[in-house]
């Protein structure tokens, strides 16, 4: 990453932090969020913890008996913890519980052909993801940062559910990504980060650049659902906590989880969301640029072609 670029992105997201959700936030037009939405069904990801647990609570508060609410999480003390949590403060008795590791592609798809063919789904956020500080595989010899992020998570959840999606009236997907895509550019070279030197927070970024550039193929082939992703500013999450450094020196500047949240929620069940073109990248109910000025990571389409024809050929090794 070259130094521009670090400048740059820092200097943005210093106008990020929770300071900065509160000067945004005079903008919105709270009518957005004053939404029903009976019979909608909800699929969140990593729906135990953090952004994505806060936007499931968001959600189950609306029309408590007519909305239903899946929750793929990894760990089942966790998932159940939020569940019960989620139920309490909602009073949403139909929430459902996922058991899924997102690092194994072959639960992934177990799961995905079980859920189309015992449920509906209208919007879908991609949520899940993690950070790791050391290089590690999985017992797929698959790098670790790579799985829950990328290809498990959003390209085989994607691959299976399009068409449960195409099946409803106005279907979304949401995909939660991160301002640290800024500082990169599409690098298909090394997608397992075997030939650089590992820097988690850098694999972490590349990862969410990638998401950023799924968003966009997936809106062009079908043009039934609208796709957007998020950046959800300088929250306190798992994500930010494991960058240690960074975390104590501005955790007290950092947005709460729910604010983080909020960009989520609006394009989950907004109509003026919906009005949006597809493919589009938010923060703070706005569409903004993927790419930081003169940084240069644009990417080519056969770059983005590259991209899609290693994750289907991963993909279908473990179906």
């Amino acid at each position: 990453m070259s130094l521009y670029r670090s400048v740059v992105w820092f200097t943005k997201g210093l106008r990020e932090d929770t300071n900065g959700y509160e000067s945004a936030s005079k903008d919105f037009v709270p009518h957005d969020l004053e939404v029903q939405v009976p019979g909608i069904v909800f699929l969140v990801t990593g729906g135990n913890s953090g952004i994505g647990k806060a936007t499931a609570l968001e959600i189950a508060k609306r029309d408590k008996q007519l909305l239903t609410l899946h929750l793929v999480c990894r760990d089942q003390a966790r998932a159940e913890d939020a569940r019960g949590e989620i139920i309490r403060e909602s009073g949403n008795q139909n929430i459902f519980l996922h058991i899924v590791d997102l690092s194994d592609p072959k639960k992934i798809w177990k799961f995905v052909e079980n859920f189309k063919q015992e449920h509906k789904l209208h919007v879908l956020i991609n949520n899940a993801g993690c950070m790791v500080n050391k290089r590690e595989l999985t017992e797929d010899g698959l790098e670790k940062n790579l799985l829950p992020i990328l290809w498990v998570s959003v390209y085989i959840l994607m691959t299976g559910l399009i068409p449960v999606l195409e099946k409803e009236h106005d279907p979304r997907v949401i995909t939660v990504s991160s301002g640290g895509m800024l500082v990169q550019k599409l690098n298909t070279d090394d997608l397992q980060s075997e030939r650089t030197a590992f820097d988690g927070t850098m694999v972490y970024a590349q990862n969410k650049r990638q998401q950023v550039v799924l968003t966009e193929w997936w809106a062009q082939g079908h043009p039934a659902i609208h796709f957007s992703s998020m950046h959800p500013g300088w929250a306190d999450t798992s994500g930010t906590r494991c960058m240690v450094g960074f975390h104590a020196r501005f955790r007290d500047r950092l947005r709460s989880e729910a604010q983080g949240a909020d960009t989520v929620l609006w394009l989950a069940l907004s109509s003026a969301a919906a009005a949006q073109p597809s493919s589009r990248f938010f923060q703070d109910w706005k569409p903004v640029s993927t790419h930081l000025p003169l940084t240069r990571t644009s990417s080519s389409p056969a770059e983005e072609e590259t991209l899609i024809e290693i994750l289907e050929q991963l993909a279908q090794t473990f179906k």
